[in-house]
């Protein structure tokens, strides 16, 4: 019975582990492409803000953002932000025309979504 009360406590810290492992992108290879970002938060397991913003990961180190603001004036807005894939983190220009960086790490990422933890703030996204 001890023996099984260890094994079932190693597992359980393993599968802690594992859940908060960050995934490590080799190139930006991984994620080229056009995502939905339809959610963010300020803790990952809080409430989750929805928010309509397509970002287009393109090779030449830009992210094509495009928003839509259904209530303002706006409409539609597309903003170019640079990125690169360092250390296995997303460097992502804060502000265009600004050189300050942000590092987003990956929390979770397969073929159809993608969870990123920018500083203070935590993006759910989907692949398009």
């Amino acid at each position: 019975m001890k023996k099984i009360v260890k094994i079932l406590s190693l597992a359980t810290v393993f599968l802690a582990f594992s859940v908060n492992a960050e995934v490590q992108l080799k190139d930006n290879s991984e994620i080229l492409g056009k995502w939905n970002l339809y959610a963010e938060a300020i803790k990952l397991d809080g409430e989750q803000k929805a928010v309509k913003i397509e970002w287009d990961f393109q090779a030449d180190g830009i992210i094509q953002t495009k928003s839509t603001d259904s209530v303002g004036r706006t409409g539609e807005m597309k903003i170019p932000i640079k990125y690169s894939v360092e250390n296995g983190e997303i460097k992502k220009q804060l502000t265009p025309g600004r050189e300050k960086y942000d590092s987003c790490k990956v929390l979770e990422k397969d073929d159809t979504k993608m969870t990123l933890k920018c500083s203070g703030m935590f993006f759910f996204l989907k692949k398009l």
